[in-house]
């Protein structure tokens, strides 16, 4: 037991070295970075790093421990494989040719080697602290936190960046919302937009999900608090089938992403503006899926290569329509149509009258399109006079409104400014983005299930009914309350948001400018009135905050903080309150 506890310090000091490795290469942009002697030391360590975990999985006793460094030492092996064929197809040039060729392939190995490391740490947390609403904030945070100091690397930023800046930046890359005090094409390199995107990643389908979707992976397993933190941020009601429920909501999500990333680079092989549009597209790509809204462009989609690009535009929508539906209604469509082809083509299986379409996927599809079509129908009308005048074609008019719609709902993509949008156009688009997208997606708001509930209880209650009842279904008790709760919490989070910018920034501020900002920060949207690069340093932490809230949801943290653990079994005399 000693000696597997010394292995493991020396594990933990590898890691430091790796780290620093990193951050040292990626970091710092300098001339010596380049050389001989640099590379020779990645080559180095990546060597030390094979032979060290060759030793330990002869050493280790558990087999779940030797799975995870057999991985390690494949991927290591594979890395070191790679530069030395590269090398040898490469033997007529000198040394320092050879070296840099191989660079890439060590830092990618590298990066690669020291996620997986990081996702056993995270491992470690569950086992330390069992609380899994604190687990959550807790990763949403660090993660925010790590990515600020990234970004604050030298070669991230074109000019620099300060901390507040940074952790505003990352905050929004991490709660996907998408505003930004800073440009992210001009004010990031390359480095530092990669930081921004594996952020918006990691944010979008959570670090847990990452972490569970590991342990499956690689552990064929874990245990059961690993269960208990996941299976809140995927939706999944039991423990059984969390773990399978995580691996699949990471192969659908990249899977989905990839195909995207294949159609925006298909779209805009021909737009000679777009310089890395491998990267353009990538990036557009995730940050479609996830909801975020950043864009490498100076001006967004509102660039005009891009404004008038409608195949790119519904590339676009679809990908947001996907992340923000969430991979459960995708799932439960998915074992609909399994089970219906099935049945169609062998009629000797019986037909189960169990319904396979839950109604948690009813409510949500309803809302959706409900939503989508009336926003769409909505935005066409009040702006057909207005911004839709750009558009000379019909089928540009039809794109423009049907893109305003979707994207309010926590995408916050723009292709218009919308700051020349009409007041009633403004009202109903912060009516969309308060509602945002559905439960366990990747977008924010209160939820498209939160606001269709709050709606039937409202017929509910005028029909003198004490419960919902929907589609031959009963809606229980606990799923109305925590919808009426999180509705208040939203609107008092928004409201002392509205009032502390109103306070800290400077007399005259229109308030439906600030109104907007705020229901944009909180639904994790990201859509401004050209009023977030105006904040002032106190305001920035305000729109922080309600942006890091948002993400989290509050109920979720006081739930945290405020569940006790010992159930009281008995009940206090009922008593009716005067509502009028």
């Amino acid at each position: 037991m000693e000696k597997e506890s010394l292995i493991n310090y020396l594990y933990r000091f590898f890691d430091i070295i790796v780290l620093l490795f990193i951050v040292f290469d990626f970091g710092y942009d300098f001339e010596e970075n380049y050389n001989s002697p640099h590379v020779i030391g990645l080559l180095t360590l990546s060597i030390g790093l094979l032979a060290f975990n060759a030793f330990k999985f002869f050493t280790y006793k558990y087999e779940s421990n030797k799975k995870v460094v057999l991985v390690n030492f494949i991927i290591l092996t594979v890395m070191i494989v790679l530069s030395t064929f590269i090398a040898i197809i490469n033997k007529d040039f000198s040394w320092s040719y050879i070296l840099q060729k191989i660079k890439p392939i060590l830092e990618g190995g590298l990066i690669i080697y020291f996620l997986l490391r990081l996702m056993i740490l995270v491992r470690h947390i569950y086992d330390i602290y069992f609380n899994p609403a604190i687990v959550f904030v807790g990763s949403f945070m660090i993660l925010a936190l790590s990515g600020a100091f990234l970004l604050m690397m030298p070669s991230a930023t074109s000019n620099g960046i300060s901390f507040t800046n940074a952790i505003f930046t990352a905050t929004s890359a991490v709660c996907v919302t998408g505003l930004a005090v800073v440009d992210t094409a001009k004010d990031f390199t390359l480095i530092g937009q990669s930081i921004i995107l594996v952020l918006i990643q990691l944010g979008g389908i959570g670090i847990l999900t990452f972490t569970s979707f590991f342990a499956f992976f690689f552990r064929g397993g874990s245990t059961f608090k690993e269960g208990l933190n996941t299976k809140d941020f995927i939706a999944q009601e039991g423990l059984k089938d969390v773990f399978r429920a995580a691996l699949n909501v990471v192969i659908f999500t990249i899977g989905v992403e990839i195909v995207g990333a294949i159609f925006i680079y298909s779209s805009i092989l021909d737009n000679p503006n777009i310089d890395n549009q491998f990267f353009f597209s990538i990036f557009h790509s995730i940050s479609a899926f996830c909801n975020a809204g950043f864009s490498i462009l100076p001006n967004g989609l509102y660039d005009e290569s891009i404004r008038f690009h409608y195949y790119f535009q519904w590339i676009i929508m679809i990908l947001v329509i996907f992340g923000g539906l969430g991979h459960n209604i995708v799932f439960n469509f998915y074992q609909y149509l399994k089970t219906y082809i099935i049945e169609l083509f062998d009629k000797k299986i019986i037909h189960k009258q169990v319904p396979i379409i839950t109604l948690n996927t009813k409510i949500v599809i309803y809302t959706t399109i409900i939503l989508l079509f009336a926003g769409w129908i909505f935005l066409f009308v009040s702006e057909y006079n207005n911004t839709m005048l750009e558009h000379n074609t019909v089928f540009g008019k039809i794109t423009n409104a049907a893109f305003n719609s979707v994207t309010p709902r926590t995408a916050g993509f723009n292709t218009v400014d919308y700051t020349k949008f009409t007041v009633p156009s403004l009202l109903f688009i912060i009516f969309l983005m308060w509602i945002g997208a559905s439960p366990a997606s990747t977008g924010g708001g209160i939820k498209t299930s939160t606001f269709a509930l709050a709606t039937l209880n409202i017929f509910a209650v005028a029909k003198g009914k004490n419960r919902i009842q929907f589609r031959g279904r009963r809606v229980s008790i606990e799923s109305t309350s925590r919808a009426f709760a999180i509705l208040c919490i939203s609107l008092i989070v928004i409201g002392i948001a509205i009032m502390a910018l109103l306070i800290l920034e400077p007399e005259g501020t229109p308030l439906l400018t600030v109104a907007f900002e705020c229901f944009s920060a909180f639904s994790t949207v990201g859509l401004s009135l050209n009023y977030t690069p105006t904040l002032s340093e106190p305001s920035k932490y305000v729109i922080i905050a309600t942006m890091f809230i948002g993400r989290i949801g509050m109920l979720n943290l006081m739930i945290g903080l405020l569940r006790q653990m010992n159930h009281q079994f008995y009940e206090y005399p009922k008593e009716n309150i005067l509502i009028n």
